[in-house]
């Protein structure tokens, strides 16, 4: 399970050189050690280090996800210069989430696939029209214009 620690989140504008450095600084991890956990090539991770490659391929993202014990989001992030909020995923609870709110940050985790509050399966559309939600300041589908709330007490 992830910690949501604000150390580990990347700052806006980071780059992915310094993102990747500063995580495992923090850490006190030597590039060895990184590149062990994350099961790379230490060139590979002292190329990124250096700002010499500035893309991930799948398995060196979930490896060094794993090793710094980050979301993949967070690196996804830093490689297209969005904000986290801008690649996490958005996911509902439809039996604890009042529209208009925000979630429950265990809502949103990479690996999330029930509410940790109620185990109903999260939802990442509207139940009735199946559009993706848009924004969690909604309190009705922007779709089909049902509220969320009442989508969620009708199919209890």
């Amino acid at each position: 399970m992830y910690t949501f620690d604000s150390l580990t989140v990347p700052e806006p504008q980071e780059s992915l050189d310094h993102y990747i450095k500063r995580l495992r600084k923090s850490l006190k991890m030597s590039q060895q050690q990184v590149s062990s956990a994350a099961g790379i090539h230490l060139q590979s991770l002292g190329k990124l280090e250096r700002g010499k490659t500035t893309r991930l391929n799948e398995k060196t993202k979930k490896g060094l996800a794993i090793a710094f014990n980050i979301p993949e989001e967070y690196l996804d992030a830093v490689v297209s210069g969005l904000p986290v909020e801008g690649v996490q995923k958005k996911q509902y609870c439809p039996q604890c989430w009042k529209g208009g709110n925000n979630p429950d940050p265990s809502w949103t985790l990479p690996r999330a696939k029930y509410c940790l509050l109620c185990g109903t399966q999260l939802r990442c559309s509207c139940i009735r029209c199946g559009e993706p939600i848009a924004s969690f300041k909604h309190k009705f589908c922007p779709h089909c214009g049902i509220p969320y709330a009442q989508l969620s007490q009708n199919k209890s």
